[in-house]
């Protein structure tokens, strides 16, 4: 069974050689405007990636997973909010593959099921044939880990996400992408200033600060930096955008951050 790619066309481009233009032109800026470089080396455990289009956050997830092909992990699991079906708990992609427009992305099924036993993950299929937090991720995971094995998990209410994150952190071969945007549609002002909570509780993990934080991707943003913080892990805050600096609409922002967990 194959994972459709229901948003390509529409939060990223549907052609292949488009995509790669764009990861590129996205490093390329980077580069130019970096004054130290030595970051580039860091080999993350996990990234806070956003999830929404391109045009808007591509450039802000592109500097996390760029950062994420340093990893030697064996899979990669990427971890986000139902935004479309509502269900208690969590769902894991139990396709044999996952569609990108650079070709597919092969699901670590023998591994799913292992944490499926001793986390009660479901299969909800409707929420992996329409959520767009976690495929927004994909092509940016084939363009930097051609071969690697994913995993899709996507979660809803009342899901355990630090004790699942812990478990999956502490086995090396797990490389984690955790899909989170930051508020939603205040003014660019309001937006700032909401987003400053997100951007300091991350960086200092303050789960006190945290709670002043609007994320539609909260519960997995706070169960990571939670275990961060319970494993000593460092958190460096990578880029933070609006939508304004594409739309320049000043009254419906949507705030982006990425961060690595090392």
């Amino acid at each position: 069974m194959t994972r459709v790619a229901k948003h390509k066309g529409s939060f990223y481009s549907d052609n292949c050689q488009e995509i790669i233009n764009q990861i590129n032109r996205f490093t390329d800026i980077m580069m130019s405007a970096l004054p130290n470089k030595n970051f580039l080396n860091y080999e993350p455990r996990a990234i806070i990636s956003p999830h929404a289009g391109y045009i808007y956050s591509g450039f802000t997830a592109n500097i996390a997973h760029k950062l994420l092909a340093n990893t030697t992990a064996k899979r990669i699991i990427v971890i986000g909010p139902s935004h479309y079906v509502g269900f208690n708990g969590i769902s894991g992609s139990f396709y044999d593959r996952y569609e990108t427009p650079c070709g597919y992305l092969a699901i670590d099924k023998e591994y799913l099921e292992i944490i499926k036993n001793k986390f009660n993950i479901k299969f909800v299929t409707k929420t992996h044939q329409q959520e767009h937090s976690t495929e927004t991720q994909m092509p940016l995971i084939k363009h930097y880990h051609k071969d690697k094995k994913i995993i899709e998990l996507i979660y809803g209410k009342s899901s355990n996400l630090a004790n699942l994150i812990k478990f999956l952190l502490k086995d090396k071969d797990n490389a984690l992408v955790i899909s989170t945007d930051l508020s939603h549609f205040h003014t660019l002002k309001k937006a700032n200033q909401i987003d400053k909570n997100c951007l300091d509780g991350v960086y200092n993990q303050d789960l006190n600060l945290l709670k002043k934080c609007e994320a539609c991707g909260y519960d997995g943003l706070i169960a990571m930096v939670q275990v961060a913080k319970e494993m000593k892990l460092n958190i460096e805050l990578l880029d933070y955008r609006t939508s304004y600096d594409y739309s320049k609409d000043k009254n419906r922002v949507v705030g982006y951050m990425s961060a690595v967990v090392l």
